[in-house]
């Protein structure tokens, strides 16, 4: 049976940079007459390529061992540096994975940027993003994979920045770009000081290496969280997770691919890496830990917004964070499963809000309500989105948090499966409040007039939400369902009845009119402690731009008054001695030879200075 699609899997990424070579000619000056939409249409039709290629390439490589394949790159004395790519059932569905859920995206974009003339420089940038992500799946050397996350972190900053004349933007752009570089620079280091260990990138190689190696415990451990700080940042976990809220800034079409793969590339990389930490035992505590405390505060920080978008970019930390503690507890299945399950859901969540955002001008939670009998298509697939993000059976999220805890429970980390279960009722308490504040109660001014969007909107939305409804099917044919025997445990219903009580309690809430709203707490502090981020700006403030500005400021008084004042006093008496010689220059060799004399004298005395003092005592004596 020939494999030709599965041996030029490799062509996947390379459609969308097709695509968005095609789209140069509608840059703004070239071509007008036909307007910006041909770009667009273009850059979807290179995706959907791309996506019949991966599945063609699943058919072909279903059931079957991975396939390598290498590319040279750079060949030099001790330094040999090749482009390796894994071909395997996991990749391949990673591939159709980004490819989807990019098209459906690019559809999306259709609508939403109706009106928008920038059609082909935010289709191209979609085209990167989709580049990237197909080659970091692919990628099975983790210098490439640094390189890609790399591109995705420029890729991140254009796309936040696209609406570059407003001010917040711009801001968002920054901010992203400069946070994730502090995650990167550090990656870095693990990255180049890796290879005189093992003297290979490939992760496969790595794998095997770390089996036999004998390397120094506390090199490896320096190492090792080195590998996570990148990660770190990718994921929005603590303390590099302010840059995902203010990331909303951006186009919502974009937000789609951001909040469920973009985040993921930085876990799909601690994934691979996984049998590099499981040899230090203290960067796996560092990573359980990390996970942990970002689930729960970001848990606890997205009911406290009013910001619909915010209260959705924690809850996308929160998530990123449960990957963590699952790569900290050498789950990587179940690791990857909750990536796929969590990316469905929040995509739909997502297309869900943006389309209500679009038409309605607001983002404020407060200034909804009464959207169900306008809006029942996207009351509806909310409703999907949020029941797949949480513990609810049989929908996505639920095998793979409930394999997860059971798992943690069996290895006697009891106070992660508390973790757990507290973050899938505050996610639940969540997802059920934005609902309840949407599509309840009554209709408000801003909600008043708000039907459906247009069909671009919500074909991808209604597709997604029934690819969400049949995942669990999916799963099956994959062999990735755990056993009922293995889920069918008390643990198991804690984690439902996890689910059950909180939307229960959110739903009396947000749904009772006779309760005030916005809720406020009697301890006023507590309330505000979690609206503004566990005040983690005002820490970096103290902290971080403290230190940075007083070093800043060091180093500008030194400059200004040591270098450039040793400069300027040189400069000074150049200037001094050349206006004072200047009288010395009349014409006649009698002054040019006065000058001379005394000069060397000058030079002979300084010369002759510590020998002075002994002289003077030889004449006395």
């Amino acid at each position: 049976m020939t494999q030709v699609f599965s041996q030029t899997i490799w062509l996947v990424p390379c459609y969308a940079l097709i695509g968005a070579i095609l789209a140069i000619p509608w840059s703004p000056g070239i071509i007008k007459k036909t307007g910006p939409r041909p770009s667009g249409y273009l850059n979807a039709i290179m995706t959907l390529w791309a996506f019949c290629h991966s599945l063609l390439s699943l058919k072909e490589i279903w059931g079957k061992a991975p396939q390598y394949l290498s590319f040279g790159w750079l060949n030099a004395p001790g330094l040999n540096i090749t482009f390796d790519i894994e071909i395997s059932m996991v990749t391949v569905g990673a591939l159709m994975l980004v490819t989807g859920l990019n098209f459906a995206a690019q559809i999306y974009a259709i609508g939403y940027l109706e009106m928008d003339w920038g059609w082909a420089r935010f289709y191209s940038l979609l085209a990167l993003f989709e580049a990237g992500m197909c080659t970091l799946v692919l990628c099975n050397s983790l210098f490439f994979s640094y390189v890609v996350l790399e591109i995705l972190t420029l890729g991140t900053y254009l796309l936040i920045g696209y609406w570059f004349n407003q001010s917040l933007v711009v801001t968002g752009a920054r901010d992203a770009f400069l946070t994730k570089r502090v995650g990167d620079l550090i990656l870095l280091m693990g990255v180049v000081a890796l290879w005189p260990l093992a003297g290979t990138w490939n992760y496969t190689e790595l794998g095997q290496w770390i089996q036999t190696a004998d390397v120094n415990p506390t090199l490896l451990t320096w190492v090792t969280l080195a590998l996570i700080a990148g990660p770190l940042g990718k994921c929005a976990q603590f303390p590099l997770h302010l840059w995902l809220d203010e990331a909303m800034e951006g186009p919502m079409p974009a937000t789609i691919l951001r909040n469920t793969i973009v985040v993921s590339t930085g876990a799909w990389v601690l994934i691979k890496l996984q049998p590099l930490f499981a040899a230090s035992p203290i960067a796996l505590d560092v990573m359980i830990w990390i996970g942990a405390a970002t689930a729960v505060g970001a848990s606890l920080i997205a009911i406290a917004q009013i910001d619909l978008k915010r209260s959705l970019s924690y809850s996308v930390s929160a998530y990123m964070g449960l990957v963590f503690i699952a790569v900290g507890t050498l789950q990587a299945q179940t690791a990857l499963v909750l990536l796929l399950t969590y990316a469905i859901a929040m995509a739909l969540l997502v297309m869900s809000m943006g389309g209500i955002i679009l038409n309605n001008i607001s983002q404020d939670l407060r200034q909804y309500g009464g959207l169900w009998q306008r809006r029942p298509v996207s009351g509806i697939c909310f409703l999907v989105g949020a029941a797949s993000l949480v513990a609810f059976p049989p929908l996505g999220c639920f095998w793979a948090l409930s394999q997860l805890i059971n798992t943690l429970w069996d290895a006697q980390f009891f106070g992660l499966v508390g973790v757990i279960i507290a973050v899938n009722a505050l996610t639940a308490f969540s997802v059920t409040r934005e609902f309840s504040l949407m599509f309840g109660g009554k209709a408000t001014s801003t909600t008043r007039r708000s039907p459906e969007g247009l069909w671009a909107l919500v074909l991808p939305m209604t597709i997604t939400m029934g690819f969400a409804l049949h995942l669990p099917l999916v799963l099956s044919q994959l062999n990735l369902l755990p056993d009922w025997a293995e889920i069918l445990t008390p643990i198991t219903g804690a984690l439902v009845g996890s689910t059950l009580v909180g939307t229960g309690i959110s739903a009396f809430i947000y749904l009772n009119d006779n309760i005030a709203k916005p809720l406020n707490l009697p301890f006023k502090p507590i309330q505000n402690f979690f609206a503004y981020d566990l005040y983690t700006a005002q820490l970096y403030r103290v902290t971080i731009v403290f230190v940075v500005g007083l070093v800043s400021q060091i180093i500008y008084w030194l400059d200004r008054f040591i270098v450039d004042g040793f400069i300027n006093l040189i400069g000074l008496a150049t200037v001094f001695g050349g206006q004072t010689l200047r009288y010395n220059v009349s014409g006649q060799t009698q002054f040019y030879v006065l000058s001379i004399m005394l000069g060397l004298a000058l030079f002979g005395i300084a010369l002759c200075w510590p020998w002075l003092p002994h002289v003077s005592l030889s004449f006395i004596g």
